[in-house]
């Protein structure tokens, strides 16, 4: 039980840095840069990875089953 809260954990810190990141980001918006450019520029940074992986983290964390 203290492992899935310990990656539930792990998994919502990656998710907030990432999140933070990606929202920060918008501000390449401003500089008359277009929706299709933000995409291809989120997709190469890590931070976008990070989201994605913390995501992952937390639905591992509740959702895989727990064998006993």
């Amino acid at each position: 039980m203290m492992f899935r809260f310990f990656i539930f954990l792990v998994g919502f810190g990656l998710a907030v840095a990432g999140g933070i990141s990606i929202i920060a980001y918008l501000n390449i918006m401003t500089t008359g840069h277009g929706f299709s450019e933000y995409f291809f520029f989120m997709s190469q940074r890590m931070e976008t990875y990070l989201f994605f992986a913390g995501v992952f983290f937390i639905w591992f964390s509740i959702y895989f089953p727990l064998h006993k």
